[in-house]
């Protein structure tokens, strides 16, 4: 939350878009204090930082129980329940 005051970011356009459309770094009011850092050093570690977030974010594969129809495994679980529950009470 910004509190009315200014702030200075960092916007890096994404580097796969499928993810998210940009990055948004906040930088520490001290970042250009420190000796040998340049505007192009900070905007070149958040490029960095979002295109190693975007690599390790890759879409997951959903899991698929079967290919075979819902309404065919559903009768296969419940012939399947009847066998349990026939053997329990006949055996």
């Amino acid at each position: 939350m910004v509190k009315g005051t200014s702030r200075r970011v960092v916007v890096v356009d994404s580097p796969d878009p499928h993810l998210f459309e940009q990055a948004i770094f906040i930088l520490r009011k001290d970042v250009f204090d420190r000796e040998g850092v340049s505007a192009r050093d900070v905007v070149a570690e958040a490029a960095e930082l979002a295109a190693h977030c975007a690599k390790g974010m890759t879409p997951r594969r959903q899991l698929r129980f079967s290919a075979l129809p819902r309404w065919l495994c559903t009768l296969a679980g419940a012939g399947g329940i009847s066998l349990v529950w026939l053997a329990a009470t006949y055996l």
